[in-house]
């Protein structure tokens, strides 16, 4: 009878006393999160909830199993199984403890800097810490649960002793996916490039939507991902329209016939820019920068708040613009001249049908392109 109660109660007090203090904590860090609305760390550090309670249980079963007597030829296995389960559970634990407070920081800094750039550079950077510490923990939980084993132990003088080899051999192995992983740091805090940048990249627009220690994805705005190796951004130019400011100006283009009217186009692009929500208000203008022999090149300025927004306004002001050119100022678009070829002075008449003689010209003559 003393063979069946004894491990009952060792372990039944061990899940007891486990459900018991998980329970008080939680309710503890619950009041305090109710009671300070202004820090998220009490509300997030409940996520590790579980974890703690593994690792309760696992070390008052690996301190009491002994006295359990519960499969006394198997103790020794028993016993390793609990020290590997309460290793893994306190990296668990420790990833979720780290990422409460590196997000609780986040938090404030957020609240209390209103600059979005600032803001992405600090949250790339908090999620690259994160995997940084993640991957650090996880390497170590592995290494100790390893050391738990005789065989790795005995194995240690001579795994030390051909450690620079070995080194050496995995970082010519290694040597692209080293390299991505410090251009990943590089980025992080070179304040290269943040997640919720605008970036151009090979001819594609799009949004930076994570980075990580290898890999960076763009997402375009047909909704496409792209992902690259984060040393293509350390080692080739890109475009970052989010850098510094948001801030954007932008530029339309017409080629219109030499009879435009340029000073009411201005007009009207004033107007319209009116009109368009998305333009800021900072600075406009339209001005000839080119001629052809059949043609005008026009271009007008805008700006905008992001890039977004100068997206919109370019296209609003293209549209509207040659809306009215059309049914305003139709001599204004362009034509295609089929008029004939006037000769020098000085060159010989030719007879016409009717037996006069005139240079050789028509009356001019335009049509439509």
């Amino acid at each position: 009878m003393e063979n069946v109660l004894r491990p009952l109660i060792v372990i039944g007090s061990a899940v007891a006393l486990t459900l018991l203090i998980g329970w008080a904590t939680d309710r503890l860090l619950q009041k305090a999160d109710e009671r300070n609305h202004e820090t998220p760390l009490w509300g997030l550090l409940r996520r590790g909830r579980i974890p703690y309670q593994l690792v309760l249980c696992a070390a008052m079963l690996r301190g009491s199993y002994d006295q359990a007597r519960l499969l006394e030829q198997h103790q020794a296995g028993i016993g390793r199984t609990l020290t590997l389960v309460l290793i893994g559970s306190a990296a668990w634990l420790v990833i979720r403890i780290a990422g409460a407070i590196v997000e609780t920081s986040y938090s404030r800094y957020a609240r209390a800097h209103r600059d979005p750039a600032r803001v992405r550079r600090v949250r790339t950077q908090v999620e690259l810490i994160m995997r940084v510490v993640s991957a650090i923990v996880i390497v170590v939980a592995a290494a100790s649960m390893l050391l738990t084993f005789p065989a790795m132990r005995a194995a240690g003088a001579s795994l030390l002793a051909s450690a620079g080899i070995l080194g050496i051999v995995a970082g010519v192995a290694a040597q692209s996916t080293l390299s991505n992983m410090f251009a990943g740091l590089q980025i992080a805090f070179g304040d290269m490039v943040r997640i919720g940048d605008t970036v151009v990249v090979d001819g594609e627009w799009g949004t930076v939507e994570e980075i990580t220690l290898t890999f960076l994805t763009v997402k375009t705005w047909d909704e496409r991902r792209i992902t690259m190796p984060v040393s293509y951004f350390t080692a080739n130019p890109f475009e970052n329209w989010s850098r510094g400011t948001p801030q954007m100006t932008g530029i339309v283009y017409w080629h219109l016939d030499h009879s435009a009217p340029i000073e009411a186009m201005r007009e009207k692009l004033r107007d319209i820019l009116r009109e368009c929500p998305a333009w800021d208000g900072r600075a406009h203008g339209l001005v000839v920068t080119d001629s052809t022999p059949n043609t005008i090149q026009v271009r007008a300025l805008v700006t905008a708040k992001d890039a977004d927004d100068i997206w919109t306004v370019r296209v609003t002001v293209r549209e509207e613009m040659i809306t009215w050119l059309s049914a305003e100022h139709p001599y204004a678009l362009p034509r295609v001249n089929t008029a004939g070829a006037y000769l020098p002075p000085g060159s010989p008449r030719i007879p016409s049908q009717d037996g006069a003689q005139h240079r050789a010209y028509e009356t001019p003559r335009t049509g439509r392109a």
